[in-house]
């Protein structure tokens, strides 16, 4: 179709009146917006805290001093963040909290920390809701929230010592609360006379309440949660097409000495996945199984994109 000269002036100045009009006036607001982009070259880490997780624990009956299903909603949660993010090198959970490590050398959304931080929330928290029914019988009684910060550490130190610091905390809090519990289900203390008798104590003296009293080695306590949980990449071999496979794969291990990161040296290394040799006298965790499709229910079914290497 051919347009005559005055037909063509027309449509020019519609365009240009149309764009005139998408600049208003009230544009200039925009100059108020800022960009705060993170340094370079240093690792990225985004931590998520739930907010006033005991109200909602006991709101929602979870299991006294741990709850394996509010664990591992939790990390199943933190796994559909790794999938979608793929510059997330490693992610540590534990209680209500889950840190996750980005590359120091992402460029993710122009390493804008807002953005960042803001869709590793959302998508967490949605997944988290999202997943709840596949956990838990119980209805959801109101949504739960979490804040999140976003921390740079510019040496491979810094990034240790602060991964170190969240699983001493797991430990820590761990115990204390392995102990308090005792007190109160098993002993049948009220929560401030528990409170009480283990005020001032040390590690030494909760271990002893534990042995002593109610027949407990804290040694045989699982280390999920122990040592909470690691996330990583790594290249497994399918189950049943032999295929190998890139997956989040979770790990309850000590990650404050030096064989963790030995073991994993391409977390540091800022490499790709490297190898793993699953058990085979162990059955693969559920959290792998969903993403090779194995097993996999209605609920489970979300989009992950499982690379498939020769």
């Amino acid at each position: 179709m051919r347009f005559g000269p005055d037909t063509l002036f027309k449509h020019l100045r519609s365009i240009i009146v149309t764009s005139k009009m998408a600049k208003s006036k009230f544009e200039y607001v925009k100059t108020f917006e800022t960009e705060e982009k993170l340094l370079p070259n240093c690792w990225i880490v985004v931590r998520l805290d739930g907010k006033a997780f005991h109200r909602f624990s006991a709101k929602h009956d979870f299991t006294k001093p741990n709850d394996e299903r509010a664990l591992s909603l939790m990390n199943k949660a933190a796994s559909v963040v790794m999938n979608e993010f793929k510059d997330i090198t490693l992610s540590y959970g534990q209680s209500d909290e889950y840190s996750f490590v980005l590359r120091k050398d992402t460029i993710l959304y122009n390493r804008r920390g807002p953005k960042i931080m803001t869709y590793i929330n959302s998508l967490f928290s949605s997944s988290y809701v999202y997943h709840w029914g596949h956990y838990f019988t119980t209805k959801l009684k109101y949504p739960p929230a979490f804040d999140a910060r976003v921390v740079l550490y510019p040496t491979d130190e810094n990034l240790r010592d602060y991964l170190s610091w969240r699983q001493a905390d797991c430990h820590i809090n761990n115990l204390y609360n392995t102990t308090f519990w005792a007190l109160v289900l098993k002993g049948g203390l009220t929560n401030a006379e528990a409170e009480k008798r283990l005020s001032g104590t040390l590690s030494s003296d909760k271990n002893e309440i534990l042995f002593s009293e109610f027949d407990t080695n804290y040694n045989d306590e699982p280390f999920l949660y122990k040592k909470g949980t690691i996330l990583v990449r790594k290249r497994i071999r399918h189950p049943k097409n032999g295929k190998t496979c890139v997956v989040v794969l979770p790990l309850h291990e000590d990650l404050i000495q030096d064989a963790f990161w030995e073991r994993h040296s391409e977390i540091l290394a800022v490499k790709t996945a490297g190898s793993y040799e699953w058990p085979e006298s162990r059955p693969l965790p559920p959290l792998v199984l969903s993403q090779l499709r194995i097993d996999v229910k209605d609920r489970d079914e979300e989009i992950v994109a499982v690379e498939e290497t020769v």
